[in-house]
């Protein structure tokens, strides 16, 4: 069992607040759905991240952009309190991603991945973040993700990854799944990594090689959560209008892993109310483009929804 510090919902976020490392990216989105296009858009899993984990308790981004990223959205994350020690600004070209979305909004083509600054993106961790309480692993590079769990001596360590890494560097991923505790993927990635067709026994696959617990994203579906001892499905907060799912899964993380942070243990109980609040935090991000939504919300308005989903739920 992991044991952090006790901590109410909803305290207010002060310094002896558990606090959750993200080692990601920070980009610029052009995103073209059925319903209109979003060019210059801010995004990047580090920075969803951020903004939806920040509602429960303090995050610290590393993360790299250059001198094109405007710094509306750095000042944007530090007025949510967001660590920024660890971005660096340097001189070039932020990452960049062209993504097209049709009605099937679960699934992202890519029509171009401009990585500049990204490329060469080495993420050192500043020594104060090292012994965080919880790292999260955004998506990327598998070999990047062994550097940083390195140089971390966290308590609680998530990951995330994509069909990208899983069909190139598969060997890498399998060597994180062994030191992480909870692997978070969606569907489509998780069948690839297993060749598994049916998600349970593609989770416990998965938990066969190291990892504690996995978390399987269902887009409009919902979400899975296995471990070596029981599972449990949470549906998605039904939504009338979706414009943009870009970031979703990762303002899902947020809210999964921030609300973990305030708990003394990873009890299912915990674990389940946590799966509720990272599908709130995934609905606000497609209720907009970008983190238009995402953004604006607060303790309010999160547990505005939250109450709203309890009603859906119940019989």
């Amino acid at each position: 069992m992991y044991h952090v510090r006790r901590i109410l919902p909803f305290k207010n976020i002060g310094e002896d607040v558990v606090s959750i490392v993200v080692v990601g990216s920070v980009a610029l989105d052009d995103v073209t759905t059925p319903f209109g296009r979003n060019s210059n858009a801010p995004g990047g899993s580090a920075l969803y991240f951020s903004l939806s984990a920040s509602n429960f308790t303090k995050v610290k981004l590393v993360a790299v952009v250059g001198e094109d990223f405007p710094g509306k959205y750095i000042t944007l994350l530090k007025k949510k309190s967001v660590d920024m020690r660890g971005l660096e600004i340097k001189k070039g070209k932020t990452f960049r991603w062209k993504g097209r979305y049709d009605w099937d909004l679960d699934n992202a083509r890519t029509l171009a991945t401009d990585l500049n600054l990204f490329k060469d993106f080495k993420p050192v961790l500043p020594e104060e973040y090292r012994r965080n309480d919880i790292l999260f692993l955004a998506n990327i590079d598998p070999q990047l993700q062994l550097n940083v769990l390195k140089q971390s001596k966290s308590k609680i360590i998530a990951a995330d990854t994509m069909n990208f890494w899983i069909e190139h560097k598969k060997s890498k991923l399998l060597q994180v799944l062994k030191r992480i505790d909870i692997l978070i993927l969606n569907e489509y990635e998780a069948r690839q990594l297993t060749k598994e067709g049916n998600l349970l026994k593609a989770a416990k696959k998965i938990l066969s090689w190291g990892t504690k617990k996995v978390v399987i994203k269902k887009g409009e579906d919902g979400v899975l959560f296995v471990s070596k001892k029981r599972f449990f499905t949470c549906p998605a907060y039904l939504m009338e209008d979706v414009y943009d799912p870009t970031g979703a899964g990762d303002s899902f993380a947020g809210g999964f892993l921030g609300y973990l942070s305030k708990s003394s243990k990873l009890s299912d109980a915990v674990i389940r109310k946590a799966l509720v609040y990272g599908v709130i935090m995934a609905s606000f991000t497609v209720e907009s483009y970008d983190i238009s939504s995402l953004s604006k919300q607060n303790k309010k308005s999160i547990e505005s929804r939250f109450k709203s989903f309890k009603k859906l739920c119940s019989f």
